[in-house]
């Protein structure tokens, strides 16, 4: 068990508390973690190195409740846990490895069709100089492949999608889309028509995503080429 500081800033006001870095990442990704078994410590400090307690006053003030407890969720989920060095170091192999998997799943040789082996990769992707981050795949993928194609000719089945979605879910939603967008249009009622293009290893994750945010109201459909 690794204690680390998870830390948040209100209004120019520190919080901090003492917890378990596994358990508070946990929580932090939305599991159902017992807040007991995340805090090494059931105290909220304005500086853990300090010893200096946050006052009920300010409980109440900054977070709406005395409970330690519920002002501690909102540190962890709201703020930054401070990851160790080898703990990033893990989480950094463990994303770059999803990659990797990724792209021999989906990746081929422009020229042959053919996948590339792992050592291509590896070695592609560390000639290139790319920083992969501690991110979801869908999130970098493209950048990743910008910067590979520059070093081989790699490509990855794409589909071309048009998608409507309606006005209230839009906010949302353009965060999902933002990554694969080729063109929008926003209508006069607030939706927004636009056409992605997206890997198609990530459709199904990408379909998961958007009916999650949108309950099912966005309408898709794939442009043949």
């Amino acid at each position: 068990m690794t204690n680390v500081e998870a830390r948040l800033k209100i209004k120019g006001k520190n919080f901090e508390i003492l917890v378990d870095v596994d358990k508070a990442i946990q929580m932090k990704k939305g599991m159902n973690v017992a807040i007991e078994n995340v805090l090494a410590v059931d105290e909220i400090f304005y500086d853990i190195k300090k010893g200096l307690k946050v006052s009920s006053a300010d409980l109440t003030s900054f977070f709406g409740t005395e409970d330690k407890s519920e002002a501690a969720k909102k540190i962890i989920i709201n703020g930054e846990v401070q990851l160790p060095a080898e703990y990033r170091k893990k989480e950094q192999d463990m994303k770059a490895k999803q990659v990797i998997d990724f792209l021999l799943k989906h990746a081929v040789d422009a020229r042959t069709g053919k996948p590339f082996s792992e050592r291509i990769i590896q070695d592609s992707i560390k000639q290139a100089g790319i920083n992969i981050d501690n991110q979801p795949v869908d999130r970098q993928i493209n950048g990743i492949l910008a910067k590979l194609k520059v070093i081989i000719p790699i490509k990855i089945e794409t589909k071309r999608l048009k998608i409507l979605i309606p006005a209230v879910h839009t906010g949302k939603a353009y965060g999902v889309i933002g990554d694969y967008k080729e063109k929008e249009e926003w209508l006069g009622n607030g939706d927004l028509s636009c056409v992605i293009n997206l890997p198609a290893g990530l459709q199904m994750e990408f379909y998961d995503k958007l009916n999650a945010i949108t309950h099912g109201s966005a309408i898709v459909e794939e442009i043949k080429q």
